[in-house]
């Protein structure tokens, strides 16, 4: 939504992009990168600077946080 307001289009392709990463994680849920600090695995998706933490549980695939690649991860 925060996007929408000051570029509709952006919004629709990083939508777009998300989506097409998310049916990838779900065909392939050990993508995704494993880090010493963080509980489960971390998918980046750099055309939008974008970073997603996830865990999977069973057949379950949880995504706990979503991160711009310029905030901290995990916060210190």
């Amino acid at each position: 939504e925060f996007l929408f307001d000051f570029n509709p289009s952006a919004a629709e392709k990083t939508d777009q992009t998300i989506e097409a990463k998310i049916e990838i994680l779900l065909e392939h849920p050990l993508i995704g990168v494993k880090r010493d600090l963080c509980r489960g695995r971390v998918l980046i998706i750099p055309e939008i600077s974008m970073v997603f933490s996830y865990w999977i549980e069973g057949d379950t695939i949880r995504i706990m946080r979503v991160l711009h690649q310029k905030q901290n991860f995990p916060p210190e």
